[in-house]
C-alpha cells in the first residue's frame, strides 16, 4: 500500500488534479468529478503556468517555485531545511543547475564546499535519469479517486469551488482541490493532508510569457558531455 500512496501523492505534487465517478451535467449541476475532468482538460491546454508548491513534514519543509511551458522549457527554485537551495533552468535538452552552499554541503556531502555558488553548470539533459533532484517542465494533470463538493470560497480574490477527494490508496490522507468558478476553470490550488504531512499546492498567471533565456556566458561552467 506503501508503494501505491506515494504514487498517488507524487502525481498530485505534480500537479495532477483527482476526479471521481459521476453523472454528467451542465452549471451547478455538474457532479465534482465532471468539474475536475473540465479543471484537468483546461490545465492541459495551458501554454505556460507558475506552480508554487509547499511540503511540510516532520523533517521539515520544503518549498518549490516553477515557471514552465508544460513541456520542455522552464525554471525553477526548491529551497530546503537548513538553507539549501537548488536554481534550474530547462531549455530544451540542456539543463542549468545552480546549488548553493548548504545544499552542496548537507544534500551533496560536499564539506568542502564553503564559498557560494555563483556559476551555473550546463550540462546535458539526461530524460533516462531519475531521483537527481532536477525538475522535469512536464505536469501531468491527471485523474484518479472519488470527488465530493465542498462549500464555495475565495482563492487569490476568484471565487472557487471545493472539491473533497479521497482515495483508497491513501485511507489517512484528505485532498481538497479549488477550481475557479469565474473565467475559465483553472485548478487555483490542490491541499493534501495526512498526520505528518501537509503540501499546498498553488498555480498561477495561467499562460502568461515566461521571458526565459539561459544565463550568461560568463555564468556557465560546462561539464564534461556538454557544451559551452
Amino acid at each position: 500500500m506503501a508503494t501505491v500512496t506515494t504514487t498517488a501523492l507524487a502525481c498530485l505534487l505534480a500537479g495532477a488534479a483527482l476526479a471521481g465517478c459521476g453523472s454528467g451535467g451542465t452549471g451547478d449541476d455538474k457532479s465534482a468529478g465532471d468539474l475536475l475532468d473540465e479543471a484537468n482538460a483546461t490545465m492541459r491546454k495551458l501554454d505556460s503556468v507558475t506552480v508554487d508548491i509547499t511540503n511540510r513534514t516532520t523533517s521539515g519543509t520544503v518549498t518549490s517555485h516553477l515557471e514552465t511551458d508544460l513541456d520542455s522549457r522552464c525554471r525553477s527554485k526548491t529551497e530546503m531545511p537548513g538553507g539549501g537551495a537548488l536554481e534550474q533552468i530547462r531549455l530544451g535538452r540542456t539543463d542549468y543547475v545552480r546549488p548553493n552552499r548548504a545544499y552542496l554541503q548537507k544534500w551533496k556531502k560536499v564539506p568542502g564546499a564553503t564559498g557560494e555558488q555563483k556559476l551555473w553548470v550546463k550540462t546535458p539533459v539526461d530524460p533516462a535519469a531519475s531521483g537527481n533532484g532536477l525538475t522535469s517542465c512536464e505536469r501531468p494533470f491527471d485523474s484518479f479517486g472519488t470527488a465530493q463538493k465542498g462549500g464555495s470560497t475565495r482563492v487569490g480574490g476568484t471565487k472557487a469551488v471545493e472539491l473533497i477527494v479521497t482515495d483508497k490508496a491513501d485511507k489517512e490522507g484528505t485532498y481538497t482541490f479549488y477550481v475557479a468558478e469565474e473565467g475559465e476553470p483553472y485548478l487555483l490550488k490542490t491541499v493534501y493532508k495526512n498526520g505528518a504531512q501537509h503540501t499546498t499546492t498553488s498555480f498561477s498567471a495561467f499562460g502568461e510569457p515566461l521571458g526565459l533565456r539561459a544565463p550568461k556566458a560568463d555564468e556557465v561552467l560546462s561539464l564534461p558531455g556538454g557544451s559551452r
